[in-house]
């Protein structure tokens, strides 16, 4: 799968195949509903403590920014290495947010 690693794609293997996951500013209203927080510092925070419920649903919106769509539904039957998961999420929080 091509990714733009300059528009902050990240890839990640979902059962078997290369997904894209992109944080957008719809992805960061969906996370900012989903966690019951009013901005992005408070967000940042919650993300720091994610239960493996809550990586679900931050791949939920990960994949939808990356054009990819999963529900996490599907992400929750799906073969995904927890390790690398939490990679692709740290990943493509520092892609979206570190100057460097």
């Amino acid at each position: 799968t091509l990714h733009n690693r300059a528009r902050g794609e990240v890839l990640l293997a979902i059962d078997g195949r290369e997904r894209k996951c992109c944080v957008t500013l719809g992805a960061l209203a969906e996370l900012e509903a989903a966690f019951d927080v009013i901005s992005l510092s408070q967000l940042s925070e919650r993300l720091g403590l994610l239960t493996a419920a809550d990586l679900i649903v931050v791949l939920a919106a990960l994949t939808a920014g990356g054009g990819e769509p999963m529900s996490a539904a599907e992400l929750a039957s799906a073969r995904i290495d927890p390790r690398a998961a939490a990679n692709a999420v740290a990943d493509a929080f520092r892609a979206a947010f570190d100057d460097a």
